[in-house]
């Protein structure tokens, strides 16, 4: 789990949220899986962590094969939030978060 992984979740306990499964499997076929998610709600939480180190997910294969992931999540009937790291040490995750649970 990384860093900001861990204090994503660390804000989740600290409102004492349920806490969510992490690395979730959703698809029976694929290897794909959601950094976090709330199953019986169909709700993915998605840590972006490299978009300002050029990471793996924001070259073009890496990116391509997140859009076909999120594309397939969502035609499943997913909700997936997705959080740079900036938007969690802003508290504006867990503000989000808790709006997605709440609704």
């Amino acid at each position: 789990m990384s860093q900001l992984e861990m204090l994503l979740l660390h804000h989740i306990r600290a409102l004492k949220l349920e806490v969510p499964v992490s690395e979730y499997r959703f698809h029976e076929t694929r290897r794909w899986r959601f950094d976090f998610a709330y199953p019986d709600l169909q709700l993915a939480i998605e840590v972006e962590g490299g978009t300002w180190s050029n990471g793996r997910h924001n070259r073009a294969k890496g990116y391509e094969a997140d859009c076909e992931k999120y594309n397939t999540a969502a035609l499943r009937g997913w909700t997936v939030l997705r959080f740079t790291g900036d938007m969690i040490k802003k508290g504006l995750a867990i503000q989000m978060i808790e709006e997605a649970l709440r609704d």
